[in-house]
């Protein structure tokens, strides 16, 4: 439409008609003459604009709900990131805590046993080297460490060092069948030689036939000439069982390790021997054994129970 005086003129008066009629409907509250109209229009357009609202509703919660999903998956990713680092955190404190006892049993034993010691941690298993009951350690050459080294942990003794290389080593275990150590019983001295079994309890041959041996005896480390492969008093296990060898010149004993050889971690090498043979002084304290109870005094036939004399309490006390 062209801007001309009429066009102009016919926009005044659509205007003023429009302010006329909202005036007119205004003061007609409820009675006004324009309710009919009004409701003409909502039951045209009604049912259409439900159509569109049915229409639109379903694709817009839609929308919303994949947004919410979206954001309720990002943050259940990002819930299970943080469990996981949680558990992974706690299970390095964990495995910190562990060998920080395993590190202080190791150094109180080495302690009372006055060796020194170079701690080391197990890296591998036999089964990379071999069929032997073997581990590698992470320490070698360049940290100190020769062939015949002793290796013991908080426990007792672990084996011995077969071959080293400038980082590692690998250390035959005391639980190879290949594995030989002299060995001192607690006590009464007697000496003997023990081998390993797998996972089985060690072999111990006593050289003497008639030695006085029972379960529970426990034996250590007899030493070995300039304290090479083995220094002296490292313990080694307990006696589990005593077999019967009638006319045999030695005396044979099952002896169980007091190292787990499936769960060693830590672990140190004897860099240098004890100036004097320790003995027993690293052997654990014995459990005290739990005190039995009396028999209760039996009464004699015919023989009446002493009545219990009854307190009395006169006046004023």
């Amino acid at each position: 439409m062209r801007d001309t005086r009429e066009s102009r003129l016919l926009l005044v008066l659509l205007v003023a008609i429009a302010f006329a009629l909202i005036t007119v409907d205004i003061r007609g509250g409820d009675a006004s003459p324009l309710n009919g109209p009004r409701n003409v229009a909502a039951s045209v357009f009604g049912p259409v604009e439900s159509g569109v609202s049915g229409m639109v509703n379903p694709v817009a919660d839609a929308m919303r709900s994949l947004r919410e999903s979206g954001t309720s998956g990002d943050r259940i990713r990002a819930l299970q990131q943080q469990n996981a680092l949680l558990k992974q955190q706690l299970s390095s404190s964990d495995l910190a805590r562990g060998r920080e006892t395993q590190l202080d049993r190791m150094l109180g034993a080495a302690g009372a046993g006055q060796y020194t010691v170079k701690a080391a941690q197990v890296v591998a298993i036999g089964a990379a080297q071999g069929f032997s009951w073997t581990v590698t350690i992470d320490i070698g050459s360049n940290d100190g460490i020769t062939r015949d080294m002793t290796v013991i942990n908080g426990d007792g003794l672990v084996g011995r060092i077969t071959t080293v290389g400038p980082g590692t080593s690998t250390v035959l275990l005391a639980s190879d069948p290949g594995f030989s150590v002299g060995t001192r019983m607690e006590g009464n001295g007697e000496i003997g030689f023990a081998t390993g079994q797998g996972t089985e309890p060690m072999r111990v041959e006593l050289l003497n036939s008639q030695s006085q041996v029972k379960p529970g005896d426990r034996m250590v480390t007899f030493g070995s000439q300039n304290d090479r492969p083995f220094v002296p008093g490292v313990p080694v296990g307990t006696v589990t069982k005593v077999e019967d060898t009638p006319g045999q010149l030695t005396r044979t004993v099952l002896v169980r390790p007091f190292v787990n050889f499936t769960r060693l971690d830590l672990v140190g090498v004897v860099v240098q021997p004890p100036r004097t043979d320790p003995r027993y002084a690293l052997l654990p304290p014995k459990p005290t054994p739990a005190p039995t109870a009396k028999p209760a005094a039996k009464a004699k036939p015919g023989s009446k129970p002493k009545p219990v004399p009854t307190p009395t309490h006169g006046k004023g006390q």
